[in-house]
């Protein structure tokens, strides 16, 4: 025991040695640089105005590198935590500034007043007195992998001796669940054959021994992220038909990225399941829509509809701001993320490429907000959770939705966001060498992404001018624009502290007798406001005879559902063509080309109590793997058709296989199951909570404990996931 004593307090000491010797080497450096840049700014000095030695200006660079770094260690997490209630995305771009600011008041520091810069200029050095000071710590500490591990043991073991107390036998292991939103199973096995993934290529055994198998799975005919994480992480979608939707009974439109939405699909999942979600056994939710009912949340869309002390949904932000050279590296990335957007989007229009749609106004912003700032942060989170030992951690990645919806789901744009992915997951593997307890990393995708023009931009109409047609209602002359659903809109909205656009992606009436479209992707949803329960397809034809043979004759559209008074759910297609789901079991009709299981999944949301009137599901060519988005997207999803509704599973081989061989996994509720079973396969079993008491329906599991696990990141390993 005296020993091993004498061994810890000799690595402590080594450990503190290494430190003090890497605070050195960063000032050196950090003054090496003041000295380059006051020799190449003019608006810089480091003298007085008669001129000094070489050996007082390299003192005054000195004392102006120390305090920079004092300054910068001490009052930088205040500022930050004191700018808050700033939207997020502004306080990432405020970085530069109080940077600035900070070297000013270091400048102001140095005895006899030799420091001086004009603002602009400070903006500059400070922003590179940083990064390099970053890159030179990281570089040094990554170069020690003794010296690495230790400072990464240290910076997680107050918290992991906390949660030990009174624990016994060996750890077990955790386990890591990233989602990579809207990369589907082929996309993912094309980037790994063409190496743009070494990482995943790796694990599935490119040049050497598989680690990790692939398993394909089928979404619900609702293919979006709304439906398909409520359903994994809380083990139930039921009642979520699209990714928006009109409910008569309360007169609301609910959107799966709108935070009110959010929270009340999460309790009414908990009310079905009586089981408060995937992670509510020392759980660790991030960047996701919903909680899982885990204790730890930062950027869950849910929480961000709460208001008060207790919800600190944004605290992550705070926790990967409070570094300085975090704050300046991810705005100089966001900055370069909207230069290379700006390009690729003028690229496609010298090019005339076809399809396309329009790429400017704020979403240049939005796109580096989702492959920069979203992954940033979330990735840092999930490091932290895993150095705090944390037992399951669920992160989202929006960053190839996002691109995908606007550049198409392949192509040189979405091959970078892939490759950066890619970078991010070599980096979370990394950390997990290093964290207090063995970690199983599992992948995977919530949906796929289906190529394809618009509707509009095909017929010169929308969804919902061909439904007033129909109803014999006059039609603008002029098609109105629809919004896209991508779920970072939502993200970066609640960032900014604005509420997501109630009428995007719907046609609202002038007259509540007239019909509410809304579009889902290639999915649409008719219904008329004045019945409060759903119409037959007697009824609808009562009122509207030309309705359902103009929808559905129409070459744009593939089937619609309704249901018949009589007979059950029928879907309709061109010709006359029609299918009675509870009768006709043989005969697909117009369901023949979405492939096996489309019958199940239309007949599976025909059962929902907010199904609208009548479904719509667009044109698709089993060719080209085509749709036609009701949206203003080239790459979708939210229906059936393509590759939208084939997501992947890529998961250690330690863990049991997914399902027995020949069978097909189907349905998001099914891939919670699977999870469920893994995470009880070493440490137990889930403990379900009953009665909606888990996750965004108590404010008290808001808190967020990733202040000191951010602070693990390593500067150097961050820089590259660029």
């Amino acid at each position: 025991m005296k020993r091993e004593a004498a061994g810890v307090g000799r690595g402590r000491w080594r450990a503190v040695g290494s430190a003090l010797w890497r605070s050195v080497a960063v000032w050196l450096v950090s003054t090496l640089t003041m000295l380059a840049l006051a020799g190449i700014l003019p608006d810089f000095q480091l003298q007085s105005d008669d001129g000094d030695s070489a050996t007082r200006i390299a003192v005054t660079a000195a004392l102006g590198a120390g305090a920079f770094g004092l300054l910068s260690s001490l009052v930088w997490p205040l500022l930050v935590r004191a700018l808050l209630l700033v939207p997020a995305l502004v306080l990432g771009l405020l970085a530069f500034f109080l940077n600035g600011s900070l070297l000013l008041l270091a400048l102001r520091l140095i005895p006899d007043g030799r420091g001086d810069a004009n603002p602009e200029t400070a903006v500059v050095v400070a922003a590179v007195m940083s990064a390099v000071a970053s890159a030179t710590g990281g570089a040094l500490a990554v170069r020690d992998d003794d010296a690495y591990r230790r400072r990464l043991y240290r910076l997680a073991d107050r918290r992991r001796r906390r949660r030990s107390e009174g624990q016994v036998g060996p750890v077990p292991p955790g386990t890591v669940f990233i989602q990579l939103d809207g990369v589907g199973h082929d996309v993912l096995r094309t980037a790994a054959d063409k190496g743009l993934m070494p990482t995943v290529a790796g694990w599935l055994g490119h040049g050497g021994e598989p680690s990790h198998r692939l398993t394909p799975w089928r979404t619900d005919w609702s293919s979006q992220t709304g439906a398909s994480q409520l359903g994994i992480l809380h083990g139930s979608n039921h009642d979520v038909p699209a990714f928006r939707w009109y409910e008569k009974d309360t007169g609301e439109v609910m959107v799966s990225n709108r935070p009110a939405s959010a929270v009340e699909l999460q309790r009414r999942a908990i009310e079905r399941t009586g089981d408060g979600g995937l992670l509510t056994l020392d759980g660790a939710s991030r960047g996701n829509l919903f909680s899982g009912g885990a204790e730890q949340l930062a950027l869950v869309l849910s929480m961000a509809a709460r208001r008060g002390r207790k919800n600190r949904s944004r605290a992550g932000y705070f926790a990967y701001f409070s570094d300085p050279a975090n704050a300046v590296r991810t705005a100089l990335s966001f900055v370069a993320e909207v230069g290379r957007e700006i390009g690729e989007s003028t690229r496609a229009r010298i090019r005339k490429r076809r399809p396309r749609i329009g790429r400017g106004g704020l979403y240049p912003l939005i796109r580096a907000f989702a492959t920069v700032v979203e992954r940033d942060v979330v990735v840092a989170a999930v490091i932290g959770d895993m150095l705090a030992g944390r037992s399951a951690v669920y992160a989202d990645l929006v960053a190839y939705d996002e691109v995908a919806h606007h550049s198409g789901p392949v192509g040189s744009d979405v091959d970078k966001v892939l490759q950066r992915l890619d970078r991010s997951l070599a980096l979370i593997a990394k950390v997990a060498e290093h964290a207090p307890r063995a970690y199983r990393i599992v992948v995977l995708s919530d949906h796929g992404q289906s190529p394809g023009e618009t509707f509009r931009a095909r017929y010169g109409l929308t969804l919902g001018d061909l439904v007033r047609a129909g109803c014999g209602l006059p039609v603008p002359r002029r098609a109105q624009r629809t919004h896209s659903g991508a779920e970072a809109r939502s993200t970066v909205r609640t960032a900014l502290r604005r509420p997501v656009e109630e009428g995007a992606g719907e046609h609202r009436p002038a007259r509540r007798a007239e019909p509410i479209v809304l579009a889902s992707g290639n999915l649409g949803l008719v219904s008329f406001p004045d019945v409060p329960r759903r119409m037959t397809r007697e009824e609808i034809d009562l009122r509207h005879p030309a309705l359902l043979p103009t929808l559905a004759n129409h070459p744009g559209i593939g089937f619609l559902l309704v249901r018949s008074q009589e007979r059950g759910p029928v879907v309709l297609g061109a010709r006359g063509s029609e299918v009675y789901l509870d009768e006709d079991a043989g005969d697909l009709g117009p369901l023949a080309d979405f492939g096996p299981g489309a019958a199940d999944a239309v007949r599976r949301t025909d059962g929902f109590p907010h199904v609208a009137d009548i479904m719509v599901n667009s044109w698709y060519d089993p060719q080209d793997g085509e749709v036609l988005a009701f949206e203003e997207q080239i790459g979708s999803h939210g229906g059936l058709g393509g590759a939208q509704a084939h997501p992947f599973l890529l998961s250690p081989l330690v863990l049991s296989a997914p399902l027995d061989e020949g069978h097909e996994l189907v349905g998001a509720e099914r891939v919670h199951d699977v999870l469920r079973r893994w995470l009880g396969e070493y440490q137990g079993p889930e403990i379900p909570l009953v009665g909606g008491v888990a996750g965004a329906a108590d404010d008290s599991r808001s808190g967020d404990a990733s202040g000191t696990a951010f602070a693990a990141v390593d500067p150097a390993a961050q820089d590259k996931t660029r």
